[in-house]
């Protein structure tokens, strides 16, 4: 028989110690399990540092370039990278100046700017408006036409390499600017459709229909209602593309003029006479991959956004 006091403190205690009982039954012992004590602490200040010097990890290789493209040739040739933390007289801005001299990677730079900007641009728009219509917008067949348009995900590029070869040999844009960006779209498209049209499906309808309601047509609700909210996919989408496309190197080697390449394909040719332009080799190199970073951390807010919008509802 259990003793309770005027205010049934006896029962309270009584239910606790059976409650710690069966977890330790449970459990084998009173003492929490090293998985437990692992999985507490991972939530710390440990794992912060573990984050923190995994991040610097991966930033070593681009410390590594820039320092490199800071030193001359000879001192390229002869020392690592680390050396400049013993002899730092080494770093020069000369390799940029001659990277600025250099036509061939200046052209290259301008050339791959004409393509990636209006390559991120068509994309971002155009699936913009046709994830709009088939979220909100009721036409003949359009589950088949999306179904149709996911179906395209899986088409790979090589497959199209050598009939869109022959395509734009017969109308004239093979090895033109144009060119590339018409296929960097084309397969753009998809994925930006699919993403765009399933993150405006989940913007609330009774929104939509407020609007509709206060006279709001289709262009309005899209300007004013859809691509606020959706401003964040937009934004992921935008940097998908931009990096996709700038890094491209395959569709660039084949579809564009062998005359003013892109960054990508210039680089590469210019590893071939990796001995004697080693200047130019490692200063264009480090300005190819900072602008994408520049990007990346420039919309990393719009980005961050667009990857959880879908994690709490």
């Amino acid at each position: 028989m259990t003793t309770t006091g005027p205010d049934g403190a006896g029962g309270t205690a009584e239910a606790a110690r059976k409650t710690r009982a069966a977890v330790s039954a449970r459990s084998g012992s009173g003492r929490p399990s090293l998985a437990s004590r692992i999985a507490a602490r991972t939530g710390g200040g440990a794992l912060r540092v573990v984050l923190v010097l995994v991040g610097l990890f991966w930033l070593i290789p681009a410390i590594g370039l820039l320092l490199s493209s800071l030193r001359s040739p000879a001192d390229i040739s002869a020392s690592g990278w680390w050396e400049v933390f013993v002899r730092p007289a080494q770093l020069t801005a000369e390799n940029y100046t001659r990277l600025l001299q250099n036509d061939t990677i200046t052209h290259s730079l301008l050339s791959t700017v004409l393509i990636t900007v209006p390559a991120t641009v068509l994309v971002v728009v155009i699936g913009s408006l046709a994830g709009y219509a088939f979220a909100w917008m009721d036409f003949p067949g359009r589950d088949w036409w999306f179904l149709a348009v996911v179906a395209l995900l899986v088409v790979p590029v090589q497959v199209a390499l050598v009939p869109v070869s022959r395509l734009f040999g017969e109308i004239g844009i093979f090895e033109t600017t144009a060119g590339v960006v018409i296929f960097h779209v084309a397969f753009g498209l998809p994925f930006a459709i699919f993403l765009l049209r399933n993150f405006f499906a989940e913007i609330p309808r009774e929104l939509l229909e407020a609007a509709r309601l206060d006279g709001a047509g289709e262009i309005r609700l899209f300007t004013r209602v859809v691509l606020p909210l959706g401003a964040p996919a937009i934004a992921s989408l935008g940097i998908f593309q931009f990096l996709w496309v700038w890094n491209d190197m395959l569709v660039a080697l084949i579809f564009a003029d062998s005359e003013s390449p892109p960054i990508t394909v210039a680089l590469q040719q210019q590893v071939r006479q990796f001995g004697n332009n080693i200047d130019v080799l490692a200063p264009g190199a480090f300005v190819s991959m900072v602008i994408p970073l520049v990007v990346f951390f420039a919309f990393q807010r719009q980005f961050v956004s667009g990857v959880m919008a879908g994690a709490v509802k």
